[in-house]
């Protein structure tokens, strides 16, 4: 006994002695649930102790380990790395990997085991038993804000479960899915509207930056995912930043992204670059910088919106009429009604003046009128103000003048936002000429990388063009290097000295428009 106090006492003394303490009373807490499936685990926030524990749980046998992020360490997932050949998958484990030991790293803020704020997946297979785990315990991080999975090997099936533990991330809002290759190219769902970056709760994710690069999204994943950023009829609003770099999308890919920027006004950088983009798909993004024409269906839309503003706003004009407005002149069978029940007072000479007011002129009648409508309004605000206070005179509530007065201010607020939230399609700036309606063109997008790509001097006309009518808002970045044009070109002069003009630093030089020949994203 006195050997087992001393040993107690020792290990009080120790400095991570209530590390210890804390991690013992979480699986204690386990021992206790006697969980036996993930469903029945309690996750403790830590992740070095629920991700192993939720691993052996899921029968795991090849278990990654968790490892802290050095701030020197550097990241795997570069353009270089990216373009190079996967190596060979193993088999035999739920777990796969590329390299010769999977693990978990995270980076902390302040050293807490808390406080988890990255989680990557350095180069190994996620399969469906991983992705559960994940979904298990990513959740319960509540600092995550960062999610990086670099060639994780995702699936159709993979990614639709990774959409569903990034909307359980309330904080998360940086997602880095580069080198994953997925057959179905189902990317687009994490820009859709029934996912995390379309519901606008404060209890769900709602994504701000999204790397897709070297996914091989092609022309048919890129109209997937033009059509998520915007359509006629819907709009992504909460994604700030996308990278497409090496996906392969072409002309045909380019043009879709440009009908997706057409009615888009969260996106502030999008990165094409190194994408095989020609003259054409380069036109159509210049083209949605500038004043462009609606499309039959845009304008059919247009006028939807337009009634559904009046629908939203005209009933509290009638609202506020009805609260403000004199009430109207009531009938002369009302009158009649109200003089019957005023006349129980005895007086006779009353009903005398009221028999001879009945009978006078029409103006005279208008008189009355007006009297007894005021005392009918005075009459029924004294009831209202009766029933506010439960009947109790004295009482010290606020009268229903003013509460209605609140809920109508209130009804107008909500309509003013209900109206902002409408389609970019109700632009004040849209006007009509020959017959064609004219959309003042996207500027909120302000950073614009296509680099690498196939452009000749044919595109950069657009591109002068589109941004030189830009007056307010619109491109402070415009990534033109490496591609088919010299760097000598007027065209492309031009542009750098309009950029360099917008530039809101007002850095000196010509390098406003991206030269660096290493930067490809």
């Amino acid at each position: 006994m006195k050997k087992r106090c001393e040993k107690v006492s020792k290990e009080k003394g120790n400095s991570g002695f209530e590390d210890e303490i804390s991690k013992t009373a979480g699986m204690n807490l386990q021992d206790q649930g006697a969980a036996q499936t993930i469903d029945d685990y309690r996750c403790s926030g830590s992740l070095e102790l629920d991700f192993p524990e939720l691993c052996a749980l899921a029968g795991v046998r090849n278990i990654p380990n968790v490892r802290l992020r050095q701030p020197t360490a550097t990241s795997p997932s570069t353009d270089r790395a990216m373009e190079s050949s996967p190596t060979q998958i193993t088999s035999g484990s739920p777990v796969t990997t590329w390299g010769p030991e999977p693990y978990l790293q995270i980076e902390k803020e302040n050293g807490d085991s808390r406080s988890v704020k990255k989680v990557s997946v350095p180069g190994w297979r996620v399969d469906d038993v991983m992705a559960r785990v994940l979904r298990k315990t990513l959740p319960s991080l509540s600092n995550l804000h960062s999610l990086e999975m670099w060639r994780a090997g995702l699936t159709d099936h993979t990614l639709t479960s990774l959409k569903n533990t990034i909307t359980m991330c309330s904080n998360l809002r940086t997602v880095i899915l580069d080198g994953n290759l997925v057959p179905g190219l189902g990317y687009h769902i994490l820009l859709g509207e029934d996912s995390t970056i379309q519901v606008l709760l404060s209890a769900t994710a709602r994504i701000s930056h999204l790397s897709l690069r070297n996914n091989r999204i092609e022309e048919e994943g890129a109209r997937l995912i033009g059509s998520a950023l915007s359509t006629a009829h819907t709009a992504n609003k909460t994604l700030l930043s996308l990278n497409m770099a090496f996906n392969s999308i072409g002309d045909a890919g380019a043009i879709h992204i440009a009908q997706g920027l057409r009615l888009n006004r969260s996106l502030l950088c999008l990165s094409l670059a190194n994408n095989h983009i020609g003259d054409e798909g380069a036109a159509h993004l210049a083209e949605v910088l500038g004043p462009f024409t609606l499309t039959h269906e845009e304008i059919v839309e247009r006028r939807r919106q337009v009634f559904k503003r009046d629908q939203l706003t005209s009933p509290e004009v009638g609202a506020d009429c009805k609260g403000d407005c004199p009430l109207s002149i009531p009938s002369s069978s009302s009158i009649e009604c109200n003089i019957s029940k005023d006349s129980k007072t005895p007086s006779k000479k009353k009903d005398a003046v009221k028999k001879d007011e009945r009978s006078a002129t029409g103006q005279t009648g208008l008189t009355v009128a007006k009297k007894e409508e005021h005392k009918m309004a005075k009459k029924g605000s004294d009831t209202k103000v009766a029933r506010g206070r439960g009947g109790k005179s004295g009482g010290k509530d606020k009268g229903p003048s003013e509460t209605e007065q609140e809920e109508k201010s209130s009804s107008v607020q909500k309509s003013e936002e209900l109206v902002d939230t409408l389609s970019p399609l109700l632009d004040p700036g849209v006007w009509h000429v020959n017959g064609k309606v004219i959309h003042p063109g996207n500027a909120v997008l302000i950073s614009l990388n296509l680099s690498g790509n196939k452009l000749t001097e044919q595109s950069l006309h657009m591109f002068l063009s589109s941004v030189g009518t830009q007056t307010e808002g619109g491109l402070l970045r415009l990534s033109l290097s490496r591609n088919s044009f010299p760097p000598d070109c007027e065209t492309f002069l031009k542009i750098q000295a309009v950029m360099s003009l917008k530039d809101p630093l007002n850095i000196a030089g010509s390098d406003h428009v991206d030269n660096d020949q290493s930067q490809a994203a």
